[in-house]
């Protein structure tokens, strides 16, 4: 199953105890092309403080009444590390996040989850922090000059308008992302190409992404302006099914991943 970021921006988050505050943005892996964490503000519980929810404290990402519960207390999400949200976040950010929440790193494997697939096979429950370990949790700040290589995390804020250049000629910009509910893998690119031809949308896998110019906002993809265009629709409405998807996959001369219905 396939969510849209722009809805998952419509999302408000609650906690075990109480409401945290809504989504604002999504954080992807540029490597893996997988969500790891949801941007909550928390508005007036926090002072506007925005804080990071990962995956491992939503499990399935299927929203109800546009509301995520996370395995989570209030008091935990307060006295997490903070983070500069204008700025990249860095490895060492992450890492005292997850041992702030006792959570497995998503690096330490070959799976997308590490040593797992999905989240939820990590089989996390996470136990409330005591003030002592409140206390000893690190608080990362600005860390001055960092290996650009340890920021692997994007904004889908920030990506979303990134032009989209085929092999022969620019296709169109970024619109949105579907993301799969299971493993949180950004499947698909939503490209608007209505400023190349009146076809509105298409969707386009990371799979068929040659590279990413992040210093010139773009995006580069290795099919043709034509195949392209010749691509089963989109319908910005209606989320691509199994059986659409595996079409989708035909058209481009991919063999259709498991789970697509082929």
């Amino acid at each position: 199953m396939l969510q849209r970021v722009k809805d998952l921006k419509k999302c408000g988050i609650s906690a075990t105890d109480g409401d945290i505050g809504r989504v604002v943005d999504v954080y992807f892996d540029d490597r893996r092309w997988t969500v790891r964490y949801l941007v909550v503000d928390t508005g007036t519980w926090l002072a506007s403080r925005q804080v990071l929810i990962s995956p491992y404290a939503v499990g399935r990402l299927v929203p109800e009444d546009d509301m995520l519960t996370v395995r989570l207390t209030r008091r935990q999400v307060e006295e997490s590390p903070d983070v500069e949200t204008h700025k990249p976040v860095s490895r060492q950010f992450e890492e005292a996040y997850a041992r702030y929440y006792g959570y497995p790193l998503y690096w330490g494997g070959s799976a997308v989850w590490g040593t797992s697939a999905y989240p939820t096979e990590a089989g996390l429950t996470v136990p409330p922090v005591e003030p002592a370990m409140a206390e000893e949790a690190p608080v990362l700040e600005a860390l001055g000059e960092i290996n650009p290589e340890d920021f692997t995390l994007r904004s889908c804020n920030d990506v979303a308008g990134y032009r989209v250049e085929a092999t022969n000629g620019e296709i169109g910009h970024v619109e949105d992302f579907l993301v799969d509910s299971d493993s949180w893998q950004v499947r698909y690119l939503v490209i608007d190409t209505t400023n190349w031809w009146f076809g509105g949308h298409v969707i386009i896998s990371p799979d068929w992404v040659d590279a990413v110019v992040w210093a010139d906002s773009k995006i580069v993809v290795d099919l043709t302006r034509e195949a392209i265009r010749n691509a089963p629709p989109y319908d910005p409405d209606r989320l691509p099914d199994a059986d659409a998807e595996a079409r989708l996959r035909r058209h481009y001369g991919f063999r259709p991943s498991s789970g697509d219905g082929a």
